[in-house]
């Protein structure tokens, strides 16, 4: 056999066998059990005690009209009004945006606005005093950044500093949740009866996502395509009972916010905040359920902005898997669990290889003169079944999920078609353009300056006026109205004082 046949036949063979263990983890993940929170209409009867609620809405130089579609998405939320705050935390130094949040008041008034001040402000004491406090925070207590207060200015410096001013408010008042979503985030009128009911049974809970200006151009399609296959197939299985280590999505979340200072708050140090806090989660003990109803979200109607979106997923990634994992005292066993989380991602790394090698590999079975061996065909033929499998059923939780934010059959074969296999292969391909940039921000150390994803308000009409809109009642009768008569009126006022518009007094 010639060198080089012999060379491209152990590659074929080798990418075989390591597309196989990606198909295996695959099945590993849809065989464990999801942790779903009961949305029926009886579970939400049932509520007899509704905990008090901060919605964190963190924010940098967002386009006005974006945020006044979140906000009419918030003012349909169903849920006694003086048991939730929704907190925008701008910088004070992003003069824009505090004055688009300004103007949205006059509409919106139940929106409140923190604007975070620079980390050399006397105010942000209140964190370096918890941090101190807990060894959780192990950020500040160990490695070469101990004590390093000049936090990188993103979107989890903002949420630190948002949440320890809160969490001092209501020290010596009562517990409450801490809920967040990004600046186009669009929760169901459900969001927080969800999280009144789940957390009777769980500890940390998550919304799945969908997006909803999936037909905007081929790129919003394949973005979506991202969230259809692991946001809204993948991703709930990893509740698994609580024996497996789980990720948050960064948006669309609760913890209580006792155990929240506990373990720490949110580790600053890394692109993305949302992987280690919920495997932090994890290590010391707390669940997860699965919330069925999804925040509608908008995705890059450009490849650009796709790849600047997706090479801080992969870096975060990165970072949150190598030495937190020790620092929060994982062991090694629930470490490779840990980065099995990762593994449907990284695998695109194999169609660097598997797809030139095998183009040749069907090339030269047409040319007759295939060097491969025939013991090969088996494995061959597994990954093919498993492949053909695990993308029927990719289709048919995809096709079902288009219904929640398209409300024509057509448009909704339109977007099947646009992420047809053939597509979707090309797609993933791609994909190793974010890769390998994220990796290489992880080995240098960066992506600790936050890289907004451009908004551009692309689900303004089904918000207001679409799908979304027409699933909400006209008019919102008074919350109260709606509570069971021993609960009705009986909360009292919101617990959190009125806060100031301007940092330097919180």
């Amino acid at each position: 056999m010639p060198l080089d046949d012999l060379i491209l036949g152990s590659a074929f063979a080798a990418v075989q066998v390591l597309y196989f263990l990606a198909f295996a983890v695959d099945a590993y993940f849809f065989t464990r059990p999801v942790n779903w929170v009961d949305t029926s209409e009886a579970a939400k009867r049932s509520i007899a005690h509704y905990p008090y609620i901060v919605l964190f809405y963190p924010v940098l130089r967002e386009p006005e009209e974006t945020m006044r579609t979140t906000f009419h998405s918030l003012a349909r939320i169903d849920y006694p009004a003086d048991r939730y705050s929704v907190i925008a935390i701008p910088n004070d130094n992003d003069v824009e945006t505090v004055a688009a949040l300004k103007r949205l008041q006059r509409d919106f008034p139940f929106v409140r606005v923190i604007e975070v001040p620079p980390t050399t402000h006397s105010s942000w004491s209140k964190v370096w005093v918890a941090w101190e406090r807990t060894p959780k925070a192990y950020w500040w207590h160990q490695g070469r950044r101990k004590r390093n207060r000049a936090l990188p200015p993103k979107k989890t410096r903002q949420l630190v500093y948002a949440f320890y001013q809160v969490a001092a408010a209501l020290a010596h008042k009562e517990d409450f949740l801490v809920n967040y979503i990004d600046a186009d985030s669009c929760p169901p009128r459900d969001h927080f009866l969800a999280a009144a009911i789940g957390m009777r049974d769980y500890d940390v809970l998550q919304a799945q996502n969908v997006a909803g200006n999936l037909n905007d151009s081929l790129a919003a399609s394949w973005h979506a395509f991202d969230h259809m296959a692991w946001d809204g197939s993948k991703y709930p299985h990893v509740s698994a009972d609580g024996r497996h280590p789980y990720w948050v999505l960064g948006k669309g979340l609760f913890f209580r916010a006792s155990d929240l200072i506990r373990l720490g708050g949110f580790h600053p140090w890394l692109t993305i905040e949302d992987p280690e806090v919920g495997m932090r989660f994890w290590v010391n003990g707390k669940r997860l359920g699965i919330i069925a109803g999804s925040l509608i979200e908008e995705v890059p109607s450009t490849f650009a902005h796709g790849i600047t979106q997706r090479k801080r997923w992969v870096a975060g990634f990165f970072q949150s898997l190598g030495t937190p994992l020790a620092a929060m005292g994982m062991e090694p066993r629930d470490r490779f669990k840990a980065w099995l989380n990762f593994l449907p991602c990284m695998s695109l790394w194999l169609n660097a290889v598997g797809v030139p090698i095998g183009i040749w590999a069907l090339w030269r079975w047409y040319d007759a003169t295939s060097p491969l061996p025939l013991w090969l065909l088996p494995l061959v033929a597994l990954n093919l079944f498993c492949f053909a499998l695990s993308m029927t059923m990719l289709y048919i939780r995809t096709w079902r999920r288009t219904a929640l934010v398209l409300d024509s059959v057509w448009a909704r074969i339109w977007y099947m078609a646009r992420v047809n296999p053939l597509f979707v292969m090309v797609w993933w391909v791609v994909w190793l353009i974010p890769l390998a940039i994220g990796f290489k921000m992880y080995l240098r150390d960066e992506g600790l300056v936050w890289e907004r994803t451009e908004k551009s308000d692309a689900n303004n009409e089904l918000v207001r006026t679409g799908v979304a809109a027409a699933r909400e009642p006209a008019a919102r009768p008074p919350r109260d109205a709606a509570l069971p008569p021993a609960v009705a009126g009986a909360a009292g006022p919101s617990p959190i004082p009125s806060l100031s518009r301007n940092s330097a007094n919180v």
